[in-house]
């Protein structure tokens, strides 16, 4: 019997951004590792490997200054042993590179580049190298202190599964020392460079240098800072520290590697968790995806700026009875597709809400299937599929079993005063429909569309034990309360810019107050945006916040 794979477990590593500041702006330190390396053969990268028994010793802790291991760990977010990952970045960068970041007796950088000292310190750059002594042995030599505090934790970044190697590797930053000339070692590395992260990104284009994606990633990142003061300032300041882990997907075009916050990331890693690259990264019309044992997947071909790549349509189901959710836009590909992959066997079509891109295919599929249609009428608005006519009107909370799964009714108004949910328990799957969408939030278009309602609608949902969304549109979601929570401060944060709008000018109507309330969003979205607008503005005259007279709104 073949046994599962076992998974790499990843190294520990860490690698050294060395800066500079020049006359034509901040460079970057690079080597380029040997055709013969173990690990990325011929790519130009930043002094870096794995950490060493003896990085993480007590006796090297006790020569190091600006930080200890309580300090180091908090800031990576271990228990302990994180002060061992700042002694391995500096002793790579000394073995790679020929940089050490240790104080004399005076405080500051080593000089190395004194005529005396230039011998002696490669001849211990070699021994630590081989591993004939230890950065403890040097510093206690030549009374040095490792000057871990000039280290800023920049990054934090993870090979993904199914590769030979894995390292899980902390990214540190620094100015480097003036006094003192960087060299490769002719053994690992065998070039080096000091270059603007915008040239070697460019170099990088023009396949001039090879890099791999995290230091890639790296480069975007510090392309931004004009100097490395401003790159320092900004690595020291506190914030969130996203562990990057990439992902390999399939596209059309090819292998694609993804990270978080890459819209198809969760889905990928739901799907494809050895990381053999076998899960797509794009979605494209007409594709079956196999979400889970009971769970497909076909998008409609109606990609655009309100549907994204397209509406999505489920089919629940193990082999025996299919359940559509929202059979989407009434355009006869999709519903051939729809047809193709579970045929006659369809009992069921449930509906989210009644938008012209979620229901009108369900009259139809019905006439092909017989299907029972679920969910709840259209209200008597323009925008809304007034051919839905439901066999049966679920009740908020009620538990519907069908093709072998059991659903759980959710009724999420706000968006559409009829929009269901339906939540697979089994699977703390949530179908969203436009209630929670990917990539971007909903319009709320009044009369049908309400703020105040959709506000309590997403917060019904935060007491919710859910695992993962199912958007009308884009892919699988993972941790849904964090997007809620980012939904609802979004929302607040927009009507907090009302109030403020309003306030500044006195009196104002809605089409005064949209440019400045959506100054962030492109003016060509903003006859979109004028309608979420109303309905803030609909939802603090409720409040007793605003008041309105003759199209004029003012503070109440």
């Amino acid at each position: 019997m073949n046994q599962p794979p076992v998974p790499l477990v990843p190294r520990p590593a860490a690698s050294l951004i060395l800066v500079r500041d020049t006359n034509s702006g901040m460079e970057v330190f690079m080597i380029r590792r040997s055709e013969e390396a173990d690990f990325v053969k011929g790519a130009h990268v930043f002094p870096g490997g794995g950490v060493d028994v003896a990085d993480a010793s007590a006796e090297l802790a006790a020569y190091c200054e600006g930080l200890d291991d309580f300090e180091a760990s908090r800031l990576l977010g271990v228990e302990r042993g994180g002060l061992a990952y700042w002694a391995a970045a500096m002793r790579e960068c000394f073995e790679e590179a020929g940089m050490l970041l240790a104080h004399d007796e005076r405080g500051e950088y080593a000089d190395l580049n004194q005529p005396q000292r230039v011998e002696v310190f490669a001849q211990w750059r070699e021994s630590v190298r081989a591993g004939r002594a230890t950065l403890a042995d040097l510093c206690r030599e030549h009374q040095l202190r490792l000057a871990v505090g000039r280290l800023a934790y920049y990054s934090h970044w993870i090979t993904p599964p199914g590769r030979p190697r894995r390292y899980d590797t902390r990214f540190f930053v620094a100015v480097a020392p003036l006094a003192q000339t960087p060299s490769h070692d002719n053994s690992e590395t065998v070039d080096h460079v000091w270059i603007q992260p915008v040239e070697a990104l460019e170099r990088h284009r023009r396949r001039e240098l090879h890099m791999v994606f995290p230091t890639i990633k790296t480069l975007e990142s510090i392309a931004n800072f004009p100097t490395a003061e401003a790159l320092m300032k900004f690595a020291r300041s506190p914030r969130e520290m996203p562990l990057m882990a990439p992902r390999v997907s399939t596209t059309r075009e090819g292998r694609k590697i993804l990270v978080p916050g890459d819209y198809a990331y969760a889905e990928v890693g739901r799907l494809d968790p050895e990381g053999k690259g076998a899960a797509a990264g794009e979605i494209i019309p007409g594709a079956v995806v196999r979400l889970s044992d009971k769970v497909r997947r076909i998008t409609a071909p109606n990609p655009g700026f309100m549907t994204g790549p397209g509406t999505n349509t489920y089919l629940l189901g193990a082999g025996g009875d299919i359940a559509v959710i929202d059979p989407g836009p009434a355009i006869d590909a999709h519903i051939e597709a729809l047809l193709a992959a579970a045929g006659a066997r369809i009992r069921w079509i449930l509906v989210t809400h009644t938008h012209m891109d979620h229901s009108p295919a369900a009259a139809l599929l019905k006439a092909k299937t017989g299907a029972e249609l679920v969910g709840m009428p259209p209200p008597p608005f323009g925008n809304q599929d007034q051919s839905f006519r439901p066999d049966r009107v679920p009740a908020h909370g009620e538990r519907v079993k069908l093709a072998g799964c059991a659903l759980r009714v959710i009724h999420a108004p706000g968006h559409a005063s009829n929009q269901l949910c339906y939540l697979l328990e089994e699977e703390k799957l949530l179908f969203t429909g436009d209630h929670v969408m990917q990539g971007s939030t909903v319009v709320i278009n009044p009369p049908d569309g309400d703020m105040r309602v959709y506000l309590d609608s997403l917060r019904q949902l935060q007491g919710e034990d859910l695992a993962w969304f199912a958007p009308g549109h884009g892919f699988l979601m993972d941790k849904p309360q964090e997007a809620l929570e980012r939904l609802l401060i979004h929302r607040l944060m927009r009507e907090n810019k009302v109030l403020k709008a309003v306030r500044g000018a006195g009196t104002a109507t809605p089409e005064a107050l949209l440019p400045v309330v959506y100054d962030d969003v492109a003016p060509g979205l903003h006859p979109m945006a004028s309608r979420s607008l109303l309905a803030h503005l609909i939802k603090l005259k409720a409040e007793h916040k605003l008041v309105e007279a003759l199209g004029k709104w003012s503070i109440a």
